[in-house]
């Protein structure tokens, strides 16, 4: 927008502007190129100010610029939804029905890899495998512990249960 338009002054149409979209990106394009004149176009809400005369390369590299703040981020962290199960893999939180389930690291990389199984059984060795990788000879009795510690966190409270054993199989998360 240009400061010297005809029968209204560019500014006054910032202002205009700004009180009914406050999101609109405005540059003030003008051939003053004091500070006053800058200092009044930023107090009056405009995003930028560019000098006459000026590169049209330019222009569009700042109509760019604040077409990128309008973009909203869509990028949302990973989520695992099962039921009224939530896991943020990135943060390192578990919700159920809202509310939020304390962890441990084991219990957590278990929990995880159960809910990203998408229902698949996953035997007692391929858990070993993918949540000690191999640190020590895990017993299937360490794995049933970590897994009754789970249950006990996530499906006690709940009439839905969520952590199931397939007898000689191993484990899924599903809500069955």
């Amino acid at each position: 927008m240009d400061i010297n338009v005809p029968k209204i002054n560019g500014l006054e149409i910032c202002r205009i502007i700004r009180e009914s979209n406050s999101e609109r990106p405005i540059i003030i394009i003008s051939a003053y190129d004091g500070i006053e004149e800058k200092k009044e176009a930023f107090l009056r809400a405009a995003d930028d100010y560019l000098v006459k005369p000026f590169l049209l390369e330019e222009l569009l590299l700042r109509i760019n610029s604040q077409m990128r703040r309008l973009t909203p981020k869509t990028e949302e962290k990973e989520k695992i939804v099962v039921e009224d199960l939530i896991i943020y893999p990135e943060d390192s939180k578990v919700f159920r029905s809202g509310e939020e389930i304390s962890l441990t690291v084991k219990e957590f990389q278990l929990l995880v890899l159960l809910a990203r199984a998408n229902g698949r059984t996953l035997s007692k060795q391929y858990i070993s495998d993918e949540v000690w990788k191999n640190q020590f000879q895990s017993t299937n009795n360490a794995i049933e512990v970590y897994i009754n510690f789970l249950r006990k966190k996530i499906d006690k409270n709940f009439k839905t249960k969520l952590i199931h054993t397939r007898p000689g199989f191993g484990y899924y998360l599903s809500p069955l």
